[in-house]
């Protein structure tokens, strides 16, 4: 499992060839710099997805998140009574 992404993806699945449109001078920059094109587009993708899910989990649970920290303005949290700072 990648850290942070909420789902695995299997790191063991083929790879597939894919056709993508790069801006010339971008390849070009990259290519001069050894950059391994498919290590940085998996990179991308992995922090990319990592977005959209923590975006559709916070969408999802915002109304619960709400009444949480409603619930905590109003009552504290179990341990107020414990705290020495």
């Amino acid at each position: 499992m990648v850290q942070g992404m909420s789902r695995t993806y299997d790191q063991l699945a083929p790879r597939k060839p894919t056709n993508l449109s790069v801006n010339e001078d971008l390849l070009a920059r990259a290519r001069a710099h050894n950059i391994n094109l498919s290590a940085t587009l998996e990179q991308a993708l992995i922090e990319a997805l990592r977005r959209k899910e923590r975006d559709a989990w916070l969408a999802e649970n915002q109304a619960a998140i709400e009444r949480y920290n409603e619930r905590i303005a109003e009552h504290g949290v179990f341990s107020d009574t414990l705290r020495s700072f």
